[in-house]
């Protein structure tokens, strides 16, 4: 547990350059163009439970935020909410009640359905309490991720059908035109995907949306390669 390191702010992000959790909200922070200092949690060397880090947080997990004002807050999902309750621009979720539930369903179907069944301790776990074989684990992986990312893609056909119903635009992100929640949980997915070979093909949507993704400065800026710790 280090010290903070760099991009300056009144804002701290503790956070793990390879945790996809913490790379949600490093988008949300760089898409908001808001400056924060960079706070490594080394979760390999279990640095998330030095007591300095786990006294302040009930789950001792990354991305935490500490506030402006002083206050520690858990969970991505929690955080880039609060960042775009208090500092609305660029929104991160639409206008339009309905095409919010849309944009937060995409997003969990990555943060509630795919990630956790993927992370750092759940593998860690199946290998070395459950003493399951690294390629028994890596099929773990590819199965759930996959399996995952195809009803991401199914997802995306049918919202697609939805807008184009409403007369509106096709998406060239998840949502629109304008990145949101959803691209904030998609791309760190992909990326661990990527990391780890999964079978990326056959999503045409959800492979164009990360592509395009990509091509702002606020994903390129968040990526775990541009991160302090990054190994």
């Amino acid at each position: 547990f280090r010290p903070a390191g760099l991009w300056c702010g009144s804002m701290k992000l503790y956070n793990c350059f390879r945790s996809s959790a913490s790379f949600r909200v490093r988008i949300a922070l760089h898409l908001k163009g808001l400056p924060y200092d960079y706070v490594p949690v080394h979760l390999q060397k279990g640095e998330q439970r030095a007591p300095a880090y786990a006294g302040r947080l009930g789950d001792a997990l990354v991305p935490a935020l500490q506030t402006d004002d002083g206050h520690l807050l858990a969970q991505s999902m929690a955080i880039i909410e609060y960042l775009d309750e208090a500092h609305p621009e660029p929104p991160l979720l639409p206008g339009d009640a309905l095409a919010r539930a849309h944009v937060r369903a995409l997003a969990q179907m990555v943060a509630c359905e795919i990630h956790p069944l993927n992370n750092l301790r759940v593998l860690k776990y199946l290998k070395h309490q459950l003493k399951v074989p690294d390629a028994a684990k890596d099929a773990w992986y590819h199965h759930w991720v996959r399996q995952g990312l195809e009803a991401f893609e199914r997802q995306l056909a049918l919202l697609e059908r939805e807008r184009a119903a409403a007369g509106l635009a096709p998406s060239r992100l998840c949502w629109g035109d304008a990145p949101t929640l959803a691209d904030c949980c998609l791309v760190p997915q992909i990326f661990n995907g990527q990391r780890f070979g999964v079978d990326l093909g056959g999503l045409p949507r959800t492979m164009a949306a990360f592509d395009a993704c990509m091509q702002l400065p606020a994903f390129q800026r968040a990526q775990p390669s541009a991160c302090p710790d990054h190994e």
